[in-house]
């Protein structure tokens, strides 16, 4: 186990470092490759079946919700406003759909297309800034729309999300989702609200402690408490662990805990993509698997694309927002994982979830940067006229 963890590490770091410097992608997509490299599907060296490092890499699920959390401002989420709902509410509702429709025309249950629909709600929030901070653009009223609009679709998302995963070990009905999803919707907003309230007492105390690191300590323990309080419920334990991070995103001592928790996250959460990848079996993508992959893919990017041309503003980068609402990235590898974990989905149907969330995080950047471009462009040239 030692010494997968170690090859897991260092291949991450190592081809992780390749595709940023040259590729201009996101890690993450490298340590996925790490994991279909060192996993069943080539080497064999890394066995993601493994229920130890099954649970080592699940901590960095829960420490990835986790930051997302502490980056995301619950007061700003109640004011995005409407062209950022707008986008949200449509980009969530045409994937999830389109998802839906396509896994179960193409023979997958009832249970396994509602979850293939949610594994396209979301957008990944960092993908999307981080290419808005390369165009010194993250300021832009379309770069706030967008970022706006993932952070709320994630919310969207892990409801869904917790409903379906919820269901995994029932009988599926409508009345039963209708039942799972008034759950999570309580839990989040009970869990940020007695959080608001108790977090300041909490952190009061680990502040007067003389123990080393008792405040990121004490973040840790609420993230870990809330994620089993969720679990409990039988809902995602990354509902727990978002729903404390956007509680102590609001602390006065989030700037004493966020370096340390993110040097632990640092560790954790490269495993648990590459376990993503050591757990995808290439030989599963038949015929039928890719054609399912296609045509999920295809949703996937109109879905999103639609949200922002149908945005009833005048003067806004339509086209620009629409990409940059398109990449799955960690959120989506979140639902493949607890997809396939708890049987919901099988081999082919995770591996076409992956292959959607790689293509469409390799095609937003180019695409995002020319639609961005272009835009400012047109703007330039009718300022003039107008002047």
């Amino acid at each position: 186990m030692l010494l997968s963890i170690a090859l897991m590490l260092a291949g991450a770091k190592l081809l992780g470092e390749l595709c940023e410097r040259y590729l201009k992608q996101p890690a993450v997509l490298a340590e996925i490759v790490v994991g279909i490299i060192l996993g069943k599907s080539l080497l064999g060296w890394v066995n993601g079946s493994d229920v130890t490092l099954q649970q080592i890499a699940g901590i960095g699920a829960v420490l990835l919700l986790f930051e997302v959390g502490l980056e995301s401002d619950i007061y700003e989420l109640f004011k995005v406003g409407k062209e950022a709902m707008w986008v949200a509410t449509v980009g969530v509702v045409i994937p999830f759909l389109g998802g839906y429709l396509v896994a179960h025309v193409l023979g997958s249950s009832v249970i396994q297309s509602v979850f293939v629909g949610a594994a396209l709600t979301a957008t990944s929030v960092g993908i999307t800034a981080r290419v808005f901070s390369d165009l010194s653009a993250l300021q832009s009223h379309e770069a706030k729309i967008v970022l706006g609009a993932a952070v709320a679709d994630d919310v969207i998302g892990l409801i869904i999300l917790a409903a379906v995963s919820g269901l995994a070990t029932s009988a599926f009905s409508w009345p039963a989702v209708e039942r799972t999803s008034t759950l999570a919707i309580m839990f989040l907003v009970a869990a940020i609200v007695l959080g608001l309230r108790a977090t300041p007492l909490l952190l009061k105390w680990a502040r007067a402690m003389r123990t080393r690191a008792a405040v990121s300590s004490a973040a840790v323990v609420l993230c870990l408490l809330t994620s089993s309080l969720a679990e409990a419920v039988q809902l995602a334990p990354i509902v727990g662990s978002f729903a404390a991070g956007v509680v102590l995103a609001k602390t006065e001592e989030k700037i004493r805990f966020e370096e340390k928790i993110k040097s632990i996250a640092d560790l954790f959460i490269p495993l648990f993509f590459v376990m993503m990848g050591a757990r995808m079996d290439l030989s599963a993508l038949d015929v039928r698997s890719l054609a399912v992959a296609s045509a999920l893919l295809l949703v996937a990017i109109i879905g999103k694309i639609v949200s922002g041309l149908t945005l009833p503003s005048k003067g806004v980068g339509r086209w620009v927002v629409g990409l940059g609402m398109i990449p799955r990235g960690e959120v989506g590898l979140i639902f493949a994982s607890i997809g396939e974990s708890k049987g919901i989905i099988g081999p082919p149907l995770y591996a076409s979830i992956v292959f959607v969330v790689i293509v469409t995080t390799f095609i937003t950047p180019p695409l995002l940067k020319f639609a961005t471009l272009k835009f400012e462009q047109a703007a330039l040239a009718v300022a003039p006229q107008e002047t």
